[in-house]
């Protein structure tokens, strides 16, 4: 087909009297109901893999963060073992130093009560 017999298929003749005695015919292209509902379930499964890719980074960084939420737990744990295993170690040698206890005398046991 040349280009002029492509414009033509467009064309209707008119019959009008006063007008332009070619018009074009204007067609409207529309998506019949089969096409729409295809078009539709398409973005269904467009917007449920969007929301899946979203709901696993969210659950990935869940497992970070617990993890890390157990590893801040247990060196706490270890913060307050450490803690007082000083605290007895610094009781006990400010203790043998006092002037109180080294001018205590020390007592031999006498004798067993029966």
């Amino acid at each position: 087909m040349t280009y002029s017999s492509t414009l033509a298929l467009g064309r209707q003749p008119s019959n009008l009297r006063g007008q332009n005695s070619v018009s074009f015919k204007v067609t409207d292209r529309r998506l019949g109901p089969v096409s729409n509902t295809i078009v539709l379930i398409v973005l269904a499964c467009l917007l449920g893999l969007l929301y899946l890719t979203q709901v696993t980074k969210t659950n990935s960084y869940g497992y970070q963060i617990h993890s890390l939420q157990k590893q801040q737990s247990k060196l706490q744990d270890e913060h307050a073992d450490l803690s007082v295993a000083s605290a007895r170690r610094q009781s006990l040698d400010q203790v043998a130093s006092s002037t109180v206890a080294q001018s205590m005398t020390p007592i031999t046991p006498s004798g067993a009560v029966q």
